[in-house]
């Protein structure tokens, strides 16, 4: 069984397939972590460490004793404020007396099949006929009566464990939760790295490497959105660990607004790391027997080093998280007006863009910004979610029918969650934006935010952009959003609820999403925020892809997909060709290839050499579609740690098939490049595709071969396929 309770020792034995993960029921019901890591065989567990106390100052609660048992050292599954254990806290809970005191203790629990939802989140989901276990434990405040369960779901089939919490209100009285992380984990040492996703627009999740160190450490967003400046993922490694050896935990929370991951080490020289929605801008009121559901968060452990937890974190969204049509179905080749024309857009000029684009085996055309309202630049009409007659005198209908008939499918940009000053929406309800009472709002991007905390308010923006959905064939929707949240308040909140505004911009920002996904199903969708401003799981459960970064520079862009690999599979990527000057054209298909590929240029200026070549990438898209969007990645030479060359491979979970991408950095790769291949099957044999010679995968892997002077020219590129022969 996936989840077991010993009843004689009072242990809860969780294991994936990969791991296991230990707790115990304790003296006074205190619930405590035993062991997380690789997987052990059996219950016996007496002999686990509970981290006995270490100072004179710690204390013991009544119902335990004087003995060598002490909240602050213990190792707490779910650690609380105010009760004796001092380091920082999984909850905090403010009661009607005043005081934040929250102590729980094991009430109950429930071992369930299959994974129940979130209600109002986007989670994780059992796929088909796979297998999980829940176990749902309830612990209570004796004093309050507040309720909090938390809940463990193994996925059997992966080595993945979700995370996630309730609090429920059992008194007569209002209370104020003013933290509720969704992951508290305590590991018996702090001998770890932490491996955290860093940047900014332009430069989003580079890789940042750190020791833990006593005190307290994190990253944060409070900004409104998950960010381009941290992401909501979290990694703790052994010191020696890299992309095959050693031990490797992540972390990564299902949500797309403000975020906290703290790891506080303490004076026993151990470590807790805590995730959930930023304490530092919620606070949420819980009236009596209301319930309150924090994300969840997914769990991965590998003693496989760093690359096997990217490959199960992988593998996991494309399978349990990812959903809809396009999670197999082949997405088409798209091609987006922005980077070509801007707001300059009209129906003859994007008629004979796709014409030209047809040409060339693109699929898709994308409207991008400019279609609307009088938008001719940024300073004005988001909000107004109607056709613009100067550029398209005839409406959308006639002119989506011949993008059609020219063999192209359509795809439309849209900003919902925005409004331009200049817009007839402000004009009729300036009520309707983000604001703080007696202050003006700040612009970003000449454009102000929605309150789409407020029902009425996503109505109105849902019923524009459903006017648009429902009249017109579209195959492809681009959900942008385009600056962070500031004056961060709902007029219509009372009091005190005033910080319950950023958790519940998110939940309108998740209703509206699936307000789309629900009423047209097959429509694609690709979320977007200035680029990857809002590249989370939970966006994930809404839209396959996400477009990764505004920056279309292939070389910078190795950096950026190097880092979103650490947990974000290659099918989600949106990766694009574009006009950016620095590398060639076939340097930027190649590594455009790494993802959910894409043109951002105007084909109409391609000259015949140019469009041949452009024909042939897109036989390689088609070609190894499945390879890439579904294989397993190996990063081989990565971007961070090499001078000359960078390198991926992506092999088939079946191990039949393997394309290496190669790209040189400098003048030349070293006459010594011998590149020894991972993944494969060393017991079979492959054929190089490029010569046709064969190769035993054991040869391949221990001898490897001489890539010496294949690429001798700064930005260039290479692949190399090859296949398994009987």
């Amino acid at each position: 069984m996936a989840i077991r309770f010993n009843r004689e020792n009072k242990v809860f034995i969780l294991d994936t397939k990969t791991s296991s993960y230990v707790m115990k029921i304790y003296d006074g019901g205190y619930l405590l972590n035993l062991y997380y890591g690789r997987k052990i065989e059996g219950d016996n567990v007496e002999d686990f460490d509970i981290r006995a106390k270490n100072a004179s100052f710690s204390l013991a609660a009544a119902d335990v004793g004087e003995g060598d048992f002490a909240p602050d050292s213990a190792p707490i599954e779910y650690g609380c404020d105010g009760a004796g254990d001092f380091r920082v806290s999984a909850i905090k809970i403010r009661n009607c007396n005043g005081d934040s005191v929250t102590d729980l203790r094991y009430l109950s629990h429930e071992i369930i099949d299959g994974k129940p939802e979130i209600k109002d989140m986007p989670s994780t989901y059992v796929n088909g006929g796979e297998k999980a276990t829940t176990l749902l434990i309830n612990m209570q405040d004796a004093v309050t009566g507040v309720q909090v369960t938390l809940k463990y779901t193994v996925f059997e089939n992966h080595g993945v464990m979700t995370k996630s919490v309730s609090v429920k209100n059992c008194s007569k009285n209002a209370v104020y939760i003013e933290r509720a992380m969704s992951l508290c984990n305590d590991f018996p040492k702090m001998d770890w790295d932490m491996i955290t996703l860093y940047g900014r627009h332009y430069y989003e999740r580079h890789i940042e490497r750190r020791r833990l160190a006593h005190g307290l450490q994190g990253i944060e967003s409070n900004k409104g959105i998950s960010s381009h400046c941290h992401n909501p993922f979290v990694a703790l490694v052994s010191p020696n660990a890299d992309e095959e050896h050693g031990e490797a935990y992540g972390f990564n929370l299902v949500y797309s607004g403000n975020f906290s991951v703290a790891v506080e080490c303490d004076y026993n020289d151990s470590a807790r790391l805590v995730m959930g929605i930023n304490p530092n801008t919620f606070t949420w009121k819980l009236e009596a027997n209301e319930v309150f559901d924090a994300p969840e968060v997914v769990c991965v452990y590998s003693n496989e080093g760093i690359g096997e937890m990217s490959r199960i974190f992988h593998r996991f969204y494309n399978n349990n998280l990812i959903n809809g049509k396009y999670k197999t179905e082949k997405r088409p080749i798209l091609i987006n007006s922005w980077e070509a024309t801007y707001f300059d857009i009209n129906e003859e000029k994007l008629l004979d863009f796709a014409r030209s684009a047809k040409e060339l085996g693109v699929e898709m055309l994308v409207m991008d910004d400019g279609w609307f309202g009088g938008r001719n630049d940024d300073t004005t009409s988001l909000g107004d979610w109607v056709v613009n007659k100067e550029k398209f005198p005839n409406g959308l209908s006639p002119f989506i029918e011949q993008v059609h008939s020219i063999g192209l499918k359509f795809g439309i940009w849209f900003e919902p969650e925005m409004i331009s000053p200049k817009s007839e929406l402000y004009k009729a309800h300036p009520d309707y934006c983000v604001r703080a009472e007696g202050r003006e709002p700040m612009l970003g991007r000449n454009q102000y935010v929605l309150d789409v905390s407020r029902k009425e308010v996503r109505d109105a923006v849902w019923l524009q952009i459903d006017e648009i959905l429902k009249n017109n064939k579209i195959d492809y929707v681009k959900w942008d959003f385009n600056r962070y949240v500031t004056d961060a308040n709902s007029v219509v909140l009372p009091i005190d609820r005033k910080k319950e505004f950023a958790h519940r911009f998110i939940l309108g920002t998740y209703d509206l999403m699936n307000r789309l996904k629900t009423n047209y199903p097959d429509i694609l969708l690709e979320s977007c925020s200035g680029g990857g401003g809002r590249f989370d799981p939970a966006m994930l459960y809404y839209s396959p892809q996400i477009w990764t970064s505004d920056n279309t520079d292939a070389i910078g862009r190795l950096s950026i997909q190097f880092g979103t690999s650490l947990c974000y599979p290659a099918s989600c990527m949106g990766a694009h060709v574009s006009d950016y000057p620095r590398a060639y054209y076939g340097t930027k298909a190649d590594v455009a290839l790494w993802g959910s590929f894409g043109y951002e240029l105007d084909p109409r200026k391609l000259n015949e050499e140019q469009r041949k070549e452009f024909k042939n990438q897109i036989a390689e898209y088609h070609k190894y579609y499945n390879l890439i969007h579904f294989g397993d990645l190996y990063r081989t030479l990565s971007p961070f740690e090499e001078k000359y060359k960078v390198a991926w491979q992506i092999v088939s979970q079946d191990k039949k098939e393997c394309l290496l991408t190669v790209v040189c950095l400098q003048e030349r790769i070293p006459e010594n490049f011998i590149y020894k291949f991972k993944g494969l099957d060393q017991n079979a044999y492959y054929k190089n595709e490029e010569d046709g010679k064969v190769y035993s995968g054991d040869f391949l892997a221990s001898v490897g071969l001489n890539l010496s002077n294949k690429i001798n020219y700064v930005y260039g590129s290479r692949k190399w396929y090859f296949i398994k022969v009987d």
